[in-house]
């Protein structure tokens, strides 16, 4: 029997490295004694981190169509879809469809071929997904989207009944998790078909860019008369997300133009236009949640210090004019209402340029920046006259309330479990592997820079000694050694150390890099603490200041400036993109600029570019930026 397998691909390197890793790692004897053929296929959506290249050097047996441009998912499936049938295929052969930021089991390949010779009514069959915490992942089964299946995952209503046969129908949720059960849909992640279903229905369906494709095909395969079922009995571990922000605006119009796709090809007359008037409104509720969400996530915290600062700001005023002016009333009203909140809205500021707000929470980052604030405050305060100045002693104790009580909420914060204001050491990392495999983590580990607080552990030990060891020694992370341990026992491992709330990694057979949900460690990989990157909120922050007040200075001395200019016409708007935020002065990866970091020099060759590129983003500092300018500052 031959398997082909569909991988489409974008900027997800690590993730397809070790998703092929897993597919080429597979079983291949079948029950029946034969072998299964497995020819893989990679469509590139022309990514940028390297992926064709790591492709054609790790995995050379697998076939690569590198695309110019991001087509979308459904076209890219259909270009190797549309080149397998070309070769012509055996009656009985099949097709998956496999995301990149996926892992298979070693048995979950043969498995599925199994299931599907034995079951001739199977057209297309999907297994059970976990992500990288080793969580059930619901999306592993669906259901048909009617409208009012819509209706309850867009409300909210199948979470407070994930089980109910009708508020949960979107996920089939009164369907065991762990039992073989006929559904309506799979999910594209894992989807695998026979080779003749492709021939009766065709490809994916290219309406659709990202999203809902998978939808559109799995009712074409029970509409053509074939079965769809979910597999539990072997599993996947589902990256989710990683090439997608979810929370995004573009994600939430994406995923819900999808359905709408769906609706017109599938419905007609009053239903379709009663569901469709839904998904509007499900658009535009979505984002609107989902961008008052981020605010107000942002907004929360400072809104604790200003209120907490303001009113021991209000005690503290109170009782010096009763003890000092011998009356509460002692200060204007303008004091109150407008004085004492541009005390407070200035050593805030202050803090913030200073990293108070950044994650991880420093309470260094806070005292430095709110004390450089007040001395501000105290120069400005000696230069104004008599009946300007309040009281310098309310500003100083004012002050130093608000930068204490600013601490005291991290402090509190910490104290209540807060990962995201933790200011605890940070835990320690278990290894968990053979003594060879776990050195090589280790040296790896050295190498990123990371700090030397790692633990081994030997693969052979029981979960409950795992348990232990991570109890005593305040383990954190466990980095799995995946040349020993195989994908069943970590998912094992996992589902037996949720309880202990450590984080997971793993580590592949080969390969320089460490894979996990919280992202990619590797050499070339910016998620790294200690470096001063460009990626962290402070180098953002003061990239993009220096952008504003540089495009403020080139506005206001454009008189003199524009007639030096070698490109007169690209001043100007080169000014106003930079201002708004449509350009940077200085680009990089993934962020579009006026000039590069090579343009610090007159000639350079293209891995000098590269180099320069790769220190500029790993030492980020504004005045590598003011170089960049000055040098070309005829040439805006």
């Amino acid at each position: 029997m031959k398997l082909s397998i569909v991988i489409v691909n974008y900027n997800v390197k690590y993730f397809l490295k070790q998703c092929l890793a897993s597919v080429f790692g597979s079983q291949r004897r079948l029950a029946d004694g034969s072998e299964l053929e497995i020819d893989v296929w990679v469509v590139d959506n022309d990514s940028v981190d390297g992926s064709v290249e790591m492709v054609g050097k790790d995995f050379p047996q697998v076939q690569v169509i590198a695309n110019k441009e991001n087509i979308g998912f459904a076209r890219a499936n259909n270009q190797a879809l549309e080149r397998i049938a070309e070769r012509g295929q055996q009656p009985d052969s099949l097709i998956l469809l496999l995301n990149p930021d996926t892992l298979v089991e070693p048995d979950t390949l043969v498995r599925c071929a199994d299931f599907m010779q034995a079951h001739p009514d199977c057209g297309g069959l999907c297994v059970k997904m976990l992500d990288g915490e080793g969580n059930y992942l619901p999306e592993s089964k669906r259901g048909f989207p009617t409208p009012e299946a819509s209706f309850y995952k867009i409300s909210g209503l199948i979470r407070l009944f994930p089980h109910s046969q009708r508020f949960a129908a979107y996920y089939m949720g009164h369907l065991d998790d762990n039992a073989v059960n006929e559904i309506e849909i799979m999910p594209g992640a894992f989807l695998m078909f026979r080779h003749e279903v492709y021939s009766a229905i065709g490809g994916l369906d290219e309406s659709y860019f990202m999203y809902g494709e998978d939808i559109d095909f799995s009712w074409r395969i029970r509409m053509a008369g074939y079965k769809n079922y979910y597999l539990p009995e072997t599993h996947i571990i589902h990256y989710k997300g990683e090439s997608t922000k979810k929370g995004s605006m573009n994600y939430v119009y994406t995923f819900y133009n999808a359905m709408s796709i769906f609706v017109k090809k599938y419905y007609s007359g009053r239903d379709a236009r009663l569901f469709n008037g839904l998904l509007q409104v499900a658009i535009w509720l979505r984002a609107t949640l989902a961008w008052l969400g981020r605010i107000g996530k942002r907004l929360a915290l400072p809104a604790m210090d200003f209120a907490l600062a303001y009113g021991g700001f209000l005690l503290l005023k109170q009782t010096w004019a009763t003890l000092w002016g011998g009356d509460a009333a002692y200060y204007p009203s303008e004091y109150t209402t407008l004085i004492i909140p541009l005390y407070i809205l200035f050593l805030m500021a202050f803090s913030w340029l200073n990293g108070g707000y950044d994650r991880p929470t420093r309470l260094s980052r806070i005292a430095r920046g709110m004390g450089i604030g007040l001395l501000i405050l105290l120069a400005f305060y000696s230069l104004l006259n008599d009946n300007q100045r309040y009281s310098r002693m309310l500003l100083l104790t004012g002050s130093l309330w608000t930068m204490t009580s600013t601490i005291l909420i991290r402090l509190a914060l910490s104290a209540a479990g807060s990962k995201e204001h933790s200011l605890r050491k940070r835990g320690r990392t278990l290894i968990v592997g053979s003594a060879e495999e776990s050195e090589r983590v280790r040296t790896l580990y050295h190498s990123l820079g990371m700090p030397d607080d790692l633990l081994v552990s030997d693969s052979s030990l029981q979960p409950h000694r795992l348990q232990e060891i991570i109890r005593i020694e305040h383990i954190e992370e466990v980095v799995f050694c995946g040349a020993d341990i195989e994908l069943p026992s970590i998912i094992d491992l996992m589902s037996h150390l949720k309880t202990t709330g450590v984080e997971y990694r793993i580590a592949p057979a080969q390969g320089d890099f460490i894979i996990g949900t919280g992202g990619i460690l590797s050499p070339d990989a910016l998620y790294l603490d200690n470096l001063d990157t460009i990626s962290t909120d402070t180098c953002r922050r003061r990239k993009r200041l220096f952008d504003i007040g540089t495009s403020v200075l080139l506005l206001v001395a454009s008189p003199l400036l524009f007639w030096f200019q070698k490109r007169k016409s690209a001043y100007f708007p080169h000014c106003l993109q930079v201002l708004t935020g449509r350009l940077t002065w200085v680009g990089y990866t993934g962020r579009r600029g006026v000039f590069s970091p090579h343009d610090l020099l007159s000639e350079t060759t293209a891995d000098t570019q590269r180099r320069l590129l790769l220190r500029y983003m790993c030492h980020y500092k504004t005045t590598t930026d003011s170089a960049i300018l000055l040098r070309n500052w005829n040439n805006i």
